[in-house]
């Protein structure tokens, strides 16, 4: 058993490494597009949180956040499912290439986005209702947590030489992008539409376009080049568990270096608008338009901090993100006073931080393993850890509210991101080392 990073500082030799795609850009493209795709679609659903919980779910008895809460928790659900998703997806890239479990997500996402577009509400259909919702979030967090898994083992194997931590980058990039046209229809419709005809029919236009937008990433991605090597595909395949059973060490790894930063990424953008609404009585579009514009920024900000770890190394980049949300994460939300300058300026700040992780977490994690059980290396370990601290966020910030405890959640945010220091602080350096494939 093995369990040393797949580059020149592990004891084994290193592997003849074969060059990368021929079409690098092309690759970028098919890797970024689906994925703003699918995160399109899984972000629909937390800037539209306040009108599903409205139409799909009972009144609580004289508890006006008891729907919130609800449909926070069917947010967490779909979280449950992504692991499950990493697990089967990886494996399916491992053994069938990274470009079949690329398609075989986007089109599951597609039809689950179309799923919770038709979802019906409370008041037509009863209790069934929430069920199909549950079934439509269970089936995007298979899709995501296999997207994850493949999207990223794909970008940093197309990537070329001194280039990884760049490539890496673009999972974020697109990610934010999918985060930020879902943000920005929200809001363009919250605007046109109104308060009315948002809570009767809008809220499901968001998620039949994810349907439609998903058709053209599958189209973009069949387009794709196989990153495995012929060697790879001539190889005996591996067993479902080969990557947790032979590798455990790097699986805690990845583990410990997600939690502090996934707690933080959906803190920041996603839950924060919500959050804000909560707790300092800010208007629900501004908060919206804070959210839209500070992902903007956000997405130009990764390729800087995945250039810059491609030069400097990763772990001054992590720890850059983990000390600075440990020392600054409860002063930035204790800024919020209500106004929309205020929660822009927040969440501006923290993105900068937050570069230090996202920008580079694909590199990290791909560089621990070797190229044979990579996708499904990843997309395990790191799906679980997403749903226990990130798919719960809002969940946990909701419920301190309700139980007059707001002010628990921001040393929360700040503890885990202390206790993943620790871990940056014993990776090995993994940016300069040549990689599996």
């Amino acid at each position: 058993m093995t369990d040393t990073p797949a580059t020149s500082l592990g004891t084994t030799p290193a592997p003849t490494v074969p060059p990368p795609p021929r079409r690098p850009l092309r690759q970028l493209l098919a890797a970024s597009v689906g994925n703003a795709v699918e995160w399109y679609d899984w972000y629909a659903y937390t800037f539209l949180a306040a009108y599903l919980a409205s139409q799909i779910f009972p009144k609580g008895s004289g508890n006006s956040l008891v729907p919130l809460l609800s449909t926070f928790a069917v947010f967490a659900v779909g979280f449950f499912m992504r692991p499950v998703g990493g697990l089967l997806m990886g494996a399916l890239a491992d053994r069938r290439g990274r470009r079949t479990a690329l398609t075989a997500t986007i089109l599951l996402m597609g039809g689950s986005s179309l799923l919770l577009g038709l979802t019906p509400t409370y008041a037509t259909a009863g209790v069934l209702a929430p069920v199909v919702l549950v079934v439509a979030r269970l089936l995007q967090g298979l899709s995501v947590g296999g997207e994850f898994a493949a999207s990223t083992t794909f970008l940093v194997e197309s990537a070329g030489p001194g280039r990884r931590g760049l490539f890496s980058s673009f999972q974020y990039v697109s990610t934010s992008v999918g985060q930020l046209a879902a943000s920005g229809i929200a809001a363009l419709l919250i605007g046109v539409l109104g308060e009315d005809r948002m809570n009767g029919w809008g809220w499901r236009i968001p998620f039949l376009l994810g349907a439609v937008f998903s058709l053209a990433g599958f189209w973009i991605r069949r387009g794709a080049e196989e990153t495995r090597s012929a060697a790879e595909r001539e190889a005996p395949r591996p067993g479902l568990f080969d990557a947790l059973r032979h590798h455990p060490r790097a699986s805690l790894l990845i583990c410990g270096i997600t939690a502090g930063g996934t707690l933080a990424y959906y803190t920041w953008t996603s839950y924060l608008p919500t959050y804000a609404v909560l707790n300092t009585g800010i208007d629900k579009a501004d908060a919206l338009l804070a959210g839209t514009l500070s992902l903007a920024f956000f997405a130009l900000l990764q390729p800087v901090g995945g250039l810059l770890s491609d030069r400097f190394g990763r772990k001054p980049s992590l720890l850059f993100f983990g000390l600075g949300f440990a020392a600054l994460g409860v002063p930035l939300l204790r800024a919020l006073d209500g106004s929309f300058l205020s929660l822009l300026l927040v969440q501006c700040a923290g993105m900068v931080l937050l570069t230090g992780f996202t920008s580079i977490s694909a590199a990290v994690n791909a560089e621990l393993f070797p190229a044979r059980v990579r996708a499904a290396g990843i997309g395990f370990p790191y799906s679980l850890t997403v749903a226990l601290f990130g798919g719960t966020a809002p969940y946990v910030g909701t419920l301190f509210t309700d139980l007059d405890l707001p002010g628990l959640f921001p040393w929360y945010v700040a503890v885990l991101c202390l206790v993943s220091s620790v871990v940056y602080l014993r990776l090995p350096e993994t940016a300069h080392g040549r990689l599996d494939r």
